[in-house]
């Protein structure tokens, strides 16, 4: 996304009565890599910086690094998916073959699924429970919608994304993204989902 498209993307999301405030610093963004161990990809990056959405179901990056209870917020959202994941591994039988076979202890389980998905890119959360791949690093990357292990694409890109979340139409001439980009090992769980 270029600043032309973020700035329409912002309009047409006012006119949806999302509330924006001023966007992040490169302080800000500095204390957030630092703080939650992410790096934001430079689409996500710009949209952030131009404005940073702070209505209901946004993260609220700045409230995160200016407060504790912010802080828990945002670490409970990074840590979504694997609470998802160990929800599933327990109670619904996840596990994946390469992971080689389950033990059938619990904590065993989980040791080993928090180990693999460390491995795995880190996931930002945007809006309620879409997330954003953090690797690779560069524009495009894929929001995936995560409940448990019910993991599908809910968007090619960010615009797309916003598209489609908050019905909102985006000019033609900002191009569409056909297939979303794979992500190592979160497109492989919306594979075994289809």
């Amino acid at each position: 996304m270029n600043q032309k498209q973020v700035n329409r993307i912002i309009k047409l999301l006012k006119g949806k009565d999302i509330s924006f405030d001023s966007g992040l610093t490169n302080i800000e963004i500095e204390k957030i890599n630092r703080d939650f161990g992410i790096i934001f990809p430079s689409d996500l990056k710009l949209l952030l910086q131009t404005e940073l959405p702070v209505s209901s179901g946004f993260v609220h990056w700045r409230y995160g690094i200016n407060s504790e209870k912010g802080k828990q917020e945002i670490e409970n959202r990074l840590n979504w998916p694997l609470e998802g994941m160990l929800f599933d591994i327990k109670n619904n039988s996840f596990w994946l073959d390469k992971w080689g076979i389950k033990p059938s202890d619990y904590k065993e389980q989980k040791k080993i699924a928090i180990n693999e998905l460390a491995k795995q890119p880190k996931l930002i959360p945007i809006y309620s429970h879409r997330y954003l791949a953090s690797e690779p690093n560069e524009v495009n990357n894929p929001i995936f919608s995560v409940h448990q292990m019910d993991i599908i694409y809910y968007g090619n890109d960010l615009m797309d994304y916003f598209s489609n979340e908050f019905n909102i139409e985006l000019p033609i001439s900002f191009g569409k993204i056909k297939e979303p980009k794979r992500i190592r090992f979160w497109s492989d769980i919306v594979d075994l989902n289809n």
